[in-house]
């Protein structure tokens, strides 16, 4: 691969890591509100956070194209506020891979919230411990695989995002081009020699962490 190849994998990785990271603390607390509490509108609130799995990633662009573009109501807002632009930046990338990325954690991380045992969290209230450090210091460690698990689907569906991240990212060459975006490019250019490059090594990247997913998850059980 030449340097340019090289930046866009690099950037690409780094984006898709970055996305990841950002949801973790708030995937991880809706988890455990769906895991652990009831609510009005809890049923709501799961059919929202799952949305992304099931409508077309250009439909979620679009949506996220009219909320954060400079006349929608969080993009005026960002920039009447702070003068910070989203739309067709390197901030918009991680928007459409977080927001993309998002169901596919709290869904692992709720599952495995659900399998540490409540007794043992009651357990540890009637002795004393506040509700943080039952999270800290059981639900978080028993959960943990399962939650890391979760972390790589997501940061793999983060390195294969397409869709959403062309709609409101754009391909802005050394700006916003990720892995996805410069395979279709290419395509586009006929240049076959090099989709085959990018598509081996996003390949390769996707297999190696869903197969540490998977080890996690048997090692698990």
């Amino acid at each position: 691969m030449n340097l340019e190849e090289y930046q866009i994998v690099a950037f690409s990785v780094a984006m898709a890591l970055l996305g990841t990271l950002l949801i973790l603390p708030p995937g991880i607390a809706l988890a455990w509100l769906l895991a652990r509490r009831d609510w009005p509108g809890k049923t709501l609130v799961e059919t929202l956070v799952a949305l992304p799995l099931v409508l077309p990633p250009v439909v979620t662009g679009l949506v996220l194209l009219r909320l954060f573009g400079r006349r929608g109501p969080l993009g005026e807002w960002l920039d009447r506020s702070f003068e910070m632009d989203v739309v067709f930046t390197w901030k918009a990338v991680i928007l459409a891979l977080s927001v993309m990325s998002l169901p596919l954690l709290v869904r692992s991380a709720r599952t495995a919230i659900e399998e540490v045992s409540p007794e043992m969290e009651h357990a540890a209230r009637t002795l004393g411990a506040s509700g943080w450090r039952v999270f800290f210091l059981i639900t978080l460690p028993l959960a943990k695989r399962g939650i890391f698990a979760g972390m790589l689907l997501s940061f793999a569906r983060a390195l294969g995002e397409f869709g959403a991240t062309i709609m409101v990212a754009g391909n802005i060459p050394g700006v916003t081009t990720t892995l996805s975006v410069a395979i279709y490019q290419h395509v586009q250019l006929g240049q076959d020699e090099t989709v085959w490059k990018l598509a081996a090594v996003s390949a390769g990247i996707a297999f190696v962490v869903l197969l540490a997913s998977e080890m996690l998850l048997k090692k698990k059980r």
